[in-house]
């Protein structure tokens, strides 16, 4: 079976040759979202805390598009810039997450495009 290409107005588009997302054999890979404003494309201004908000949005919009969502999320990589982040993300994730408790890693001093402090990828199960 080939591969599902999800593409929605919900989240920022590829900025290079990727999908926003990608379905096979009941999962949905999220590939790398940031803190975009969907319309605009334009990085939201603010802390790590309302960055992480904007960024688990736009993977939202995503799974919402491949039939899922954030309560169907098996894992997540995160990449903040710096250690001293991994507190105030771990708050937005109880907060969006509640009682679900997905596989995590949260990776610190990364490299990202130019004003943001997060990116998230995220795998996770696909159905009805």
């Amino acid at each position: 079976m080939s591969p599902q290409y999800i593409r929605t107005d919900a989240a920022p588009q590829p900025g290079g040759h990727y999908s926003q997302a990608v379905v096979q054999g009941g999962l949905v890979y999220v590939s790398g979202q940031l803190p975009l404003d969907p319309v605009t494309g334009l990085v939201v201004a603010g802390d790590i805390t309302v960055q992480a908000e904007r960024t688990l949005d736009n993977v939202a919009a995503i799974l919402t598009a491949a039939r899922s969502g954030l309560d169907r999320v098996l894992s997540l990589t995160i990449f903040v810039l710096t250690r001293d982040d991994w507190a105030p993300v771990d708050a937005v994730c109880v907060r969006r997450f509640g009682r679900h408790r997905p596989a995590r890693a949260i990776v610190g001093a990364a490299n990202l495009k130019a004003d943001c402090r997060i990116e998230i990828t995220a795998v996770a199960a696909v159905g009805p």
